[in-house]
Formats: C-alpha cells, sequence, structure tokens
C-alpha cells in the first residue's frame, strides 16, 4: 500500500521492511528493543506529517485518537448525553 504522501511511499516501504525484519528475527525471539526502526520511522513520520500539512488535515486531531482515544470517547459521550436529553 502506497503512503499518505507520494513522496512518503518509499519510506515506508524502507520502514515496513525494516519492522517485518526487526519482528521476525528480534521480537518473535523475545528481545523487545523496538530502537532497530526508529531512524527511519522518525523521518517517515516527518514526511507524512508534511503531506497531512499539504493536504490541509488537521493531525492534532489524530493524534488524539491514536494516543489516547480521547477524541472518539468525547464524541460517545456527547452523543450518550445527547441521546439521554432526546427521550
Amino acid at each position: 500500500m502506497n503512503s499518505l504522501g507520494d513522496d512518503c511511499t518509499e519510506l515506508k516501504k524502507q520502514y515496513d521492511a525494516c519492522f517485518n525484519t526487526w519482528f521476525s528475527e528480534h521480537f518473535l525471539k523475545g528481545r523487545h528493543d523496538d530502537s532497530l526502526c526508529a531512524p527511519i520511522f522518525k523521518v517517515y513520520q516527518e514526511c507524512v506529517k508534511r503531506a497531512l500539512r499539504d493536504q490541509k488535515i488537521e493531525f492534532r486531531e489524530l493524534d488524539a485518537d491514536i494516543t489516547t482515544g480521547e477524541h472518539h470517547q468525547d464524541q460517545q459521550q456527547q452523543q450518550q448525553k445527547s441521546d439521554h436529553t432526546k427521550s
């Protein structure tokens, strides 16, 4: 699968290959240090953030959804409150 930004697709492929190697050759053998792919992940992540900005996609909301789920939980709570007030 291609990356969100066309410029990032090659970086994604490099990161995917690194991750697959780390997973099979390290993680599955009990070595959980994930720093092997950290440098390429950082470069890839910055590329994706640039692509998001270029496409006018607000990534702070994405960060909240992924890291804490707060945005999604807030939406669910607001929907539940709205449902209760309608009845």
